[in-house]
């Protein structure tokens, strides 16, 4: 298990959502020391702290465990939502119009 491959997708979307380390630890009950070392990937996190991160951040496990989990069709599916998420109508169209430009060209 790579943890800091897994601490760099937290941090990036903790300060995606503007978020201290402070306010995550505070909001998921762990020091602000804990989230520093959990970022760093010098701790793993417990199941029930994992979930408790994922479920803040607004992100799934699969997508911050991408690196460990094969990809399905369904969890395919599952990262476009993830990326989709808290994105405005405009990039929401705007990725849209990418990815039919893309497969335009199949």
């Amino acid at each position: 298990m790579d943890y800091h491959a897994l601490g760099k997708r937290i941090r990036e979307e903790r300060l995606r959502l503007n978020l201290t380390q402070e306010k995550l630890a505070e909001e998921v009950g762990v020091s602000t020391a804990y989230i520093g070392q959990i970022e760093r990937g010098e701790r793993s996190l417990t199941l029930d702290k994992l979930v408790k991160v994922v479920n803040r951040l607004g992100v799934t496990i699969d997508f911050l465990l991408s690196d460990y989990v094969i990809a399905t069709d369904d969890t395919s599916m599952n990262l476009l939502v993830q990326l989709m998420h808290d994105r405005t109508q405009e990039e929401k169209t705007l990725a849209i119009n990418l990815l039919k430009v893309l497969f335009a060209n199949k």
